[in-house]
Formats: structure tokens, sequence, C-alpha cells
């Protein structure tokens, strides 16, 4: 068979409206709560039969938002600085022969809200509104290889990256009761260093924008000092 069709199962709900602030990886960030809103094929309460014992799963889903733009043999790795090509095969970038990626993610119980059935998660690195494939349990005696090789990315990507919150961010933060930890959220993705890799290169201040939830959040970098300005709900 030369193609397959699949069904979504469910899509994202997630802090990440958009692709610059997410995370090069799962796990990075604990604070990045989301959930699986299952699709009403798959709301029957038996589908997710225990899967209560199990603390991670395995998440199958689509690049939908780089689905359109094709793919190339090879890419430039943010983790290398994008001053190298590596084969597409041997990095986890987007733009793939099939736009299909894969993430592990904390399992933080089942929620039942009416005809919906809901899937709540941690530690997540995908984008609102991806659409979810499959999921399976993370077993970690088959799963967890700690002498695997893992060419250039031997580690957790670790930047000297320092943030500071003006007072009407951290009072902001600390006003809104919906989200807890938000201020420490907001910090540990700017740790991260989201920006483009020739941006990183850039002396001088530079002045960015974010959406995280339905805030609206502004800050500037100068070196390794990122100062959180705004934070504003969405109109």
């Amino acid at each position: 068979m030369d193609s397959f069709q699949f069904k979504a199962i469910g899509y994202i709900s997630s802090p990440y409206k958009q692709k610059f602030a997410i995370p090069r990886q799962p796990g990075l960030i604990e604070e990045a709560r989301g959930s699986i809103i299952l699709e009403a094929d798959y709301s029957d309460d038996t589908i997710v039969r225990g899967l209560d014992s199990f603390s991670h799963l395995w998440l199958v889903f689509v690049f939908h938002q780089t689905a359109d733009k094709g793919w190339s043999p090879m890419v430039r790795p943010p983790r290398l600085g994008g001053n190298a090509r590596k084969g597409v095969f041997a990095t986890r970038a987007t733009f793939r022969p099939n736009p299909i990626g894969l993430s592990v993610v904390k399992f933080e119980g089942i929620e039942r809200k009416k005809d919906k059935l809901i899937i709540k998660l941690s530690g997540i690195d995908l984008l609102d509104g991806t659409p979810i494939l499959d999921i399976k349990p993370y077993l970690p005696y088959a799963d967890a290889l700690p002498d695997a090789a893992s060419g250039f990315a031997d580690a957790a990507p670790e930047t000297a990256m320092q943030v500071s919150f003006s007072s009407q961010a951290t009072i902001f933060c600390q006003q809104q009761l919906q989200y807890p930890d938000l201020q420490r959220f907001i910090e540990k993705v700017l740790k991260q260093d989201p920006r483009p890799s020739y941006k990183k290169q850039r002396s001088g201040e530079q002045q960015y924008g974010m959406t995280l939830y339905h805030y609206n959040i502004k800050w500037t970098v100068n070196g390794e000092q990122n100062h959180v300005t705004e934070i504003h709900p969405l109109p």
C-alpha cells in the first residue's frame, strides 16, 4: 500500500498558541499543561479504561501547521544553531515526508465534561489544535534506554538566560487565579530561549511578543537577560 488515510481521534488544547514559544522537546517545562479532547467517536469511557495506571503516554500527532509546506531531505537543527545540515531522518524536524510527530507526556487524569472525554496532560510541547492520531502507554522497561547514543542531542538543552519581570507583569501573575504557575511557566519558556538561531547572534536590545494561554506577553532580550515588560489578556 502506497498511501494510508487516518482520522484524528482528538485535538490538543494547549497553552502554546503559536510555534514560537514551544520548547524543542517534551518534558522540558513541567508547567506546560494541556489536554486531549477526544472526538465524539472516541468519547466512550471504556476507551481509556486502565489508562490511569500509567504515569506517561506516547502521543502520535500531525504537524498540522507545516504539513502543506512539503519536506526536505536536509534540515538545519536549531540545536546546532541552524549552522549545520543533517538528514531529516537524523532529526525531529517538522518538515518530514509524512508530517507525523511523537511526543511523550505526563498523564494527569481523565475528566468528563458532559459529552466530552478529556485526557489531562503536563510537560507538553504541542501547538494548540494539534490533531492526535493515537495514544499509547509509556513503558519504562522498553522505552527508557539509558545507554542509547543520542548523536548531537546528547543532553537536555541549557542556556544561561536570566528572566526578570516588571512590576506590572509580576502583579498580573499574582492576581490572576486560573493558572497558579503562570509566572514560573513564562520564566521556563524564556529560559529555553525560543528565538530563531539567527536572532541569537544579534547584539543590542530586542523586543518580542508571544501568546500563552489567552495572554499576550511582551519581553525584551539584551544579551542573556530576558525582561518581561507586559502581560495582558487577549482582546
